[in-house]
């Protein structure tokens, strides 16, 4: 009796303990996971009110914003950083809490367990702990005045500023923990006896999928601050970081994401750099030295286009190198791999060459450049929109091996000398490209009426392909995909006939299969998703392992 009291006692003392270390370590993460705003002297612009001028147009001071015919929403914001922020988030409201709900609402259909979501809210929190320090006070106050929009809804993940501030993590984290293909953008640049009229012409698809639902409202931003230079980007609401653009000097920067290790904590996210590139660098030597001054926890290449020095260069970040590739000839090509000496030849750049998509897509952009002649804005798009292989083999529409992967969030091109950027409309870049004259945006400040701003005699014209039978094929291969993952039953050789080139169009009916204990049927599905042209070798990897488990069930049974 007294050996089993002292056994309860003991298992009690244990479980106490273990509770005990669990609130503790709650409410450390609690702690940790805070971050404060930063203090502003003058918050008067939080009174300043937009005024719809008109259905759609609203005006608040000098800045304005408005949804043009094409589609894209338009942006102008102007003045110091809380008052930009203050500004564009009361500007953008609605689009400031919808990209809030449709993020969220895609991190719940990747992770449906309440469970895990709450230790992801935990996780991002610790991982962040010192994300503020390694943002510039002036890009924290911009936040923190967009932030004052933000939904009160998700104050249970955190407050809007904490929020708002971790979203601009949010490329750099998705890319550090699974190296997703999310990121396998591409870019290129020509000049010189490359180009027609020797005009430099930088090209870049921004292939970062979040679901459909976040490339809905695109912003076409432009912004005038009081201190740097104006400049433009495409973004989205409550989003400040750069990804795409160009500022007034003729300076443009495109990030490509690259193999990186799992880090320990954040640094200074990726689009922030690239945002203080624009705003502040006006050639190639002035946006190495910003790149080289900030910690990075994920690896980068940045492709900088610089009238000035009249070529591009790629800037190349890892969280502890520093290197820039110039290829030293009138053209330049980016995928999703390092090109410089002193990168080129590390061991995660030669398994992201091994294992990746990346060096694919290169050659096949490389066999464009060479069978193209020179290069002109149209070219530039064409290749942008290139759907096949090398070879010009049919490899499947939404091939990641292909320039055009038909998921891209945008797609750009720059001509940096007359400050001319085109700007793709939905779907992906199949639709128009509006055509932006940025001497001629910059001098509408102040705009009180509303009217189109893109140079629409220079608009790139949608691609014919939408109006083929592939392209009616390829949107119903999308909806089995989507149906798949809401448990809806399918017709799998229905779903083969819509994209029957495609690798992944198998490996979607066979995994369709193979949960129905379909092994034989599915085992045949994988077997010829194996004659295609995989896009990795973690896939083909998967794909294998998933025939031998056929072979292994059609043996047990």
């Amino acid at each position: 009796m007294l050996k089993r009291k002292r056994f309860w006692k003991r298992f009690l003392y244990v479980i106490a303990s273990f509770f005990a270390l669990l609130l503790i370590l709650f409410i450390y993460l609690t702690i940790v996971s805070k971050t404060d705003p930063p203090k502003i002297a003058d918050e008067s612009s939080l009174q300043w009110q937009r005024t719809e001028a008109s259905n759609g147009f609203y005006t608040l001071k000098n800045n304005w914003f408005r949804k043009s015919k094409s589609g894209l929403f338009e942006l102008y914001v102007e003045g110091k950083p809380f008052e930009r922020g203050v500004v564009n988030g009361k500007l953008t409201k609605e689009l400031v809490q919808r990209q809030e709900d449709y993020f969220n609402e895609q991190i719940n259909k990747m992770i449906p367990s309440k469970f895990y979501l709450h230790f992801l809210k935990y996780f991002v929190g610790w991982f962040n702990r010192h994300l503020d320090q390694n943002v510039t006070e002036e890009y924290k106050e911009e936040i923190y005045g967009i932030s004052q929009s933000a939904s009160d809804k998700y104050d249970y993940i955190g407050t809007n500023y904490q929020r708002i501030l971790n979203y601009h993590a949010a490329h750099d984290i998705g890319h550090a923990l699974q190296s997703m293909a999310l990121v396998g953008c591409t870019s290129f640049g020509t000049w010189d006896a490359q180009s027609k009229d020797s005009e430099m012409i930088i090209g870049r698809n921004f292939d970062f999928y979040v679901g459909d639902k976040f490339a809905e409202d695109k912003i076409v931003a432009f912004f005038n601050p009081s201190e740097g230079y104006k400049f433009m980007t495409v973004t989205w609401g409550g989003f400040i970081g750069a990804v795409s653009g160009m500022n007034e000097k003729g300076l443009t920067v495109t990030i490509n994401a690259d193999k990186t290790k799992i880090p320990t904590a954040s640094a200074t996210p990726v689009s922030l750099v690239a945002r203080e590139i624009l705003q502040y660098a006006k050639n190639i030597s002035e946006a190495y030295q910003i790149a080289a001054k900030r910690k990075m926890f994920v690896s980068e290449s940045f492709l900088v286009g610089s009238a000035s020095d009249n070529k591009a260069v790629i800037i190349e970040k890892t969280p502890d190198t520093l290197d820039m590739y110039d290829p030293k000839k009138d053209f330049i090509v980016c995928a999703n791999h390092f090109q410089s000496n002193g990168l080129a030849q590390t061991k995660s750049n030669k398994e992201q060459m091994e294992e990746s998509a990346s060096p694919y897509r290169y050659d096949r952009l490389m066999e464009l450049l060479k069978t193209n002649g020179k290069n002109t804005v149209q070219k530039t798009v064409d290749i942008l929109r290139d759907r096949k292989g090398m070879n010009n083999e049919d490899i499947g529409m939404g091939n990641e091996k292909a320039i055009n992967q038909m998921i891209a969030h945008h797609s750009i091109v720059f001509e940096p000398k007359k400050l001319l950027v085109w700007v793709s409309t939905s779907p992906w870049q199949l639709g128009e490209y509006i055509a932006y004259d940025l001497n001629k945006v910059f001098a509408l400040r102040g705009m009180k009426q509303d009217k189109e701003i893109c140079d629409s005699s220079l608009n790139i014209a949608a691609d014919p392909f939408m109006q083929t039978k592939d392209f009616k094929n390829f949107l119903a291969y999308r909806n089995f995909k989507q149906g798949i993952a809401d448990g809806d039953d399918i017709d799998t050789d229905s779903l083969v006939a819509t994209n029957p080139q495609f690798y992944h169009t198998y490996v979607l009916a066979a995994d369709y299969l193979f949960k129905r204990n379909e092994f034989k049927k599915a085992q045949q599905e994988y077997q010829i998703a194996l004659t295609k042209v995989i896009a990795t070798k973690k896939e083909e990897n998967y794909i294998k392992s998933q025939i031998k488990k056929c072979e292994k069930n059609l043996i047990d049974n």
